[in-house]
């Protein structure tokens, strides 16, 4: 097909969700190599994050770019690729984070540099979405958020708790210096152990290098703040039954995760080769069915709306720190993370993501739960 129709076909898609090729609004695309048209089309959301990497097209705004596309679902007329097919593939064929590849997986994102989370995030490095609640303020918002953990599992002081997925240990040192807890955290990042273990000298924390899977000991309670996110749709029973054995019988597990509308066995594309490998954002079916006898739920709050902001802020402090930050990671990283980071505001904007925080119980809580907000 000649480029004109390419791009009239691509305008006929993008023009139910108001935007322009080359047009006078924020939202709307400006094109700079032809060759744009026929690659999105064919390639689909790889194509149009690869096109926007080799820098053949921008875009004032990219969230809100994003969120006119998420909104109206034109995403899902572009085809899919053969890469993408591929993955898709073998995503059900394969369990793509199994033991063996998680480390693998993980490092691939964790372990690019801890001075770039050190500039992107807020002061105690929590990597996952603040509570902003009454904040306009990144800093308080994430402890906002830790806060709140420590209150949905009515956290008391002495007590023992298991942090699956515990990143930088940003929960782990709040829990020890504001509730006087003990606590426990695994990851399978050794740049994260390094500087977790740093951060949280002299306090009751023990940040280790282990699968989740591996831990044997019983806990008080049990946090999961972003792992669910990583752990795929083949091990969701498993990772149900490893915080159920690692935890005592009254105790109480709170799962921070990025959630879904639908079920699937596979990420977006471009997350998954650039982002996060082999990530999978679950859908509500997807972990009530894998919690079946073994949780009963107490509590889901939903503050998905909260992510926009936390990815803004984000975005705001990495390119804030850009000239400390471009010579070691170069033009087209930039380009890539800056995609990352607005096309995930402007998806969470959209309401197409969800942000849950479940609590669950092993025989349910005596009374009823109280939810806290």
């Amino acid at each position: 097909m000649s480029t004109q129709t390419l791009q009239k076909e691509l305008s006929d898609i993008l023009a139910s969700a108001d935007i322009k090729i080359n047009g006078p609004n924020p939202w709307d695309l400006q094109i700079h190599n032809d060759a744009f048209y026929k690659r999105v089309l064919s390639e689909g959301s790889l194509g149009l994050g690869e096109s926007y990497m080799d820098g053949w097209w921008d875009v004032e705004k990219l969230d809100e770019f994003t969120f006119r596309v998420m909104r109206t679902d034109i995403y899902k007329k572009a085809r899919l690729g053969f890469r993408s097919a591929m993955d898709v593939m073998f995503a059900k064929l394969f369990n793509m984070q199994a033991k063996g590849k998680a480390a693998g997986n993980a490092q691939q994102h964790y372990d690019i540099g801890n001075k770039l989370y050190q500039f992107m995030l807020d002061k105690r490095m929590a990597y996952t979405c603040g509570y902003w609640k009454n904040t306009d303020n990144l800093d308080q918002a994430q402890e906002n958020k830790l806060d709140l953990v420590c209150r949905k599992i009515n956290l008391q002081h002495g007590q023992h708790v298991l942090d699956m997925g515990c990143g930088w240990g940003t929960f782990a040192k709040f829990a020890a210096e504001k509730y006087g807890a003990k606590v426990t955290g695994v990851t399978v990042s050794p740049s994260q152990v390094e500087l977790g273990n740093e951060m949280c000298k002299g306090l009751p924390v023990e940040i280790r290098l282990q699968d989740y899977r591996d831990v044997k000991e019983k806990y008080d309670h049990v946090v999961a703040i972003g792992l669910a996110e990583h752990i795929g749709y083949r091990n969701y029973r498993v990772f149900m039954q490893t915080a159920a054995r690692c935890m005592k019988d009254d105790g109480l597990f709170l799962m921070h995760t990025i959630g879904q509308p639908l079920s699937k066995t596979s990420s977006d594309p471009f997350i998954n080769k650039y982002i996060f490998p082999n990530c999978l954002v679950p859908s509500v079916k997807q972990l009530t069915t894998a919690m079946e006898g073994i949780f009963k739920v107490e509590d889901l709050h939903n503050f998905g709306t909260y992510y926009d902001r936390t990815l803004m802020a984000w975005f705001n402090n990495f390119n804030s720190h850009w000239d400390e930050l471009k010579e070691e990671y170069g033009e087209r990283f930039y380009r890539m993370w800056k995609y990352y980071l607005l096309s995930n505001a402007g998806s969470f904007r959209a309401r197409h993501n969800q942000l849950w925080q479940m609590v669950l119980s092993k025989k349910g809580v005596l009374g009823g739960y109280e939810a806290v907000r």
